[in-house]
């Protein structure tokens, strides 16, 4: 019996392989570039930490999302209108509330271009869903399925790949549990004022371990609202804190006349 020792083994270098070859290595520290065209989210610090920079085509994408809130609107708001250029239209299957045509209008959803698919059974909701990324859509698609198990969300995986629209699956938090072919999962829950609370807990490449916090203000009250309420940590916790202060340094609780002041800012 004969033994052969190897060399050293050094660190592999992609940039030793041929240039298409190297263009195709990935390496798991780095974030991958997409692949297929991306949608801007409409969040600036959002689309720094998506792979491509934006909502990706060709791929699905879980939406994580606490049961007792309905913030998914607030998140893809921003995007829907740049998706319903050029006929597309945003389909909607099985959502956990009938859509509010009139809230959609103000995001800049026209009722015209918006399709509802009412299914109840689960098993209805992933036939839907197929038979829609199977005829190729243009716009957007966003799927509520609370209980599809990682081999239908596979199957699904491997339908959006010939589709050139971004597809949402809404489901709860409590799916992050479950591993999940999907290659980005976000999840969002609501911060204080208009604050979203984004994590992003896969995404292809590195791993995001921060918290995002999006000031998302509706447009349509943007332009509307004073600056006061716009910002309240800024504009209200901080006044009231100074005044407690204050209240404090003279050992004394504050008389009726300025407690309704403090509640009056």
């Amino acid at each position: 019996m004969s033994f052969t020792t190897l060399g050293a083994v050094h660190a592999f270098d992609p940039g030793a392989l041929p240039g298409p070859v190297a263009a195709a290595v990935w390496r798991g520290v780095d974030m991958m570039g997409a692949v297929a065209r991306t949608v801007p989210t409409g969040f600036g610090a959002l689309d720094a930490q998506l792979p491509g920079g934006g909502w990706p085509t060709q791929a699905v994408t879980e939406l994580l999302l606490p049961q007792a809130l309905r913030c998914e609107w607030r998140l893809l708001g921003p995007a829907l209108p740049a998706l319903l250029q050029e006929g597309g239209r945003i389909y909607l299957v099985a959502p956990s509330q009938p859509p509010h045509a009139g809230g959609l209008a103000q995001l800049g959803v026209p009722p015209a271009q918006l399709v509802w698919v009412r299914a109840v059974a689960p098993l209805e909701r992933l036939w839907a869903t197929e038979q829609i990324l199977q005829a190729g859509p243009v716009g957007a698609v966003l799927a509520w399925l609370p209980q599809a198990r990682p081999e239908q969300i596979r199957r699904l995986q491997i339908h959006a790949q010939s589709c050139d629209a971004p597809v949402f699956l809404c489901r709860p938090e409590g799916a992050l549990q479950q591993a999940s072919p999907a290659p980005l999962r976000v999840g969002v829950t609501l911060g204080p004022d208009w604050v979203l609370q984004v994590h992003i807990p896969k995404r292809r490449g590195s791993a995001f371990e921060g918290v995002l916090r999006l000031e998302a203000i509706p447009g349509n009250l943007q332009h509307m609202l004073p600056p006061r309420l716009g910002s309240a940590a800024a504009t209200v916790q901080a006044p009231l804190a100074k005044e407690l202060s204050d209240v404090r340094a003279l050992g004394r609780i504050a008389a009726p006349a300025t407690t309704h002041r403090l509640l009056a800012h």
